[in-house]
């Protein structure tokens, strides 16, 4: 069960393991792009190649769909990356259903575990296998793995390195399950626990009265999507990429340009040097290619 292209890997990999894969369960056709044409999700199309049964349900607890459900006789539920299941679905298979989680659970449960965790500046993350229960990423525990995130890594590096680690470590999980050997570890209780919401558009928009730092792992986290964003002269102004200088100082949010090589917005503490940006309307490109045709002056201000 699942849907967008982190799920695609470990897909492929169970169906290439002596498992069988007896159907793949996953979002419905949905209108997008300028002609609204129908769009099939990355498993879906996965599953098409690789000649699989497809289910898409609307609802999840409808009955037609349950039918299908029991009448596959599953062993057990992979779910990677799709919804939140109701009960009637995660405790019919006999062995259970299993989720691979982007996080090293307890922490960051959610929808934006990869997002949230670079935002808050940690070093380290990984993947985490556990069984389903009723409330959201708090099943047992049966795997985990971990990688450090590194200062320049973003949203985007990260996702793909915990798409590599998360297909290995599911395989490994299913194995075990299949040979009856695993454990099933009970999350600890934190105090102090960071949550994964899902990223809004709101969530996106970059407050300069933080400090440089956190504002660089803000822009970090969003890249490449949905992308960290200010306003420059009434219009959205995303910021991909930047360098934080330490030393600068002066009004939160004003800029400072010789107009021609260089864009550094003044932060809460210190400055961030912008290297890349989007600007409404446009492609990406560096804050060099933005300001040949920008004619911005020194202390405009971004909001």
């Amino acid at each position: 069960m699942g849907t967008p292209d982190f799920a695609v890997p470990m897909l492929q990999a169970l169906h290439a393991s002596p498992h069988q894969v007896v159907a793949v369960v996953t979002a419905p056709d949905k209108p997008a792009g300028r002609g609204l044409k129908m769009h099939e999700s990355a498993v879906k199309r996965k599953a098409k190649e690789l000649g699989l049964k497809i289910l898409q349900p609307e609802k999840l607890r409808d009955e037609n769909f349950l039918s299908e459900l029991r009448a596959l006789q599953a062993d057990l539920f992979v779910v990677v990356a799709f919804r939140m299941l109701p009960e009637v679905v995660w405790s019919m298979p006999p062995l259970g259903s299993i989720n691979l989680h982007a996080s090293l659970l307890p922490q960051y449960r959610g929808a934006a575990p990869i997002q949230r965790a670079i935002m808050n500046g940690e070093t380290e993350t990984g993947v985490t296998t556990f069984f389903l229960q009723h409330e959201i990423d708090t099943g047992k525990i049966i795997f985990q793995e971990k990688i450090p995130i590194t200062d320049n890594d973003t949203g985007g590096t990260v996702y793909e390195k915990l798409k590599t680690l998360g297909t290995a470590l599911l395989l490994k999980t299913v194995n075990a399950i299949a040979a009856g050997d695993y454990p099933q570890i009970p999350q600890e209780h934190i105090k102090d626990i960071h949550h994964a919401p899902k990223i809004f558009t709101e969530d996106c928009r970059i407050d300069w009265r933080l400090p440089a730092r956190c504002i660089y792992n803000h822009i970090r986290a969003l890249n490449p999507h949905p992308g960290a964003f200010t306003t420059l002269q009434g219009k959205i102004f995303k910021i991909l990429r930047a360098q934080v200088e330490e030393n600068l100082h002066g009004p939160p949010g004003t800029i400072a340009t010789d107009g021609k090589t260089y864009l550094t917005v003044y932060c809460g503490e210190g400055a961030l040097k912008i290297l890349e940006c989007q600007p409404e309307g446009k492609r990406l490109m560096t804050i060099a290619e933005y300001l040949r045709g920008a004619h911005l002056h020194p202390a405009l201000q971004l909001n």
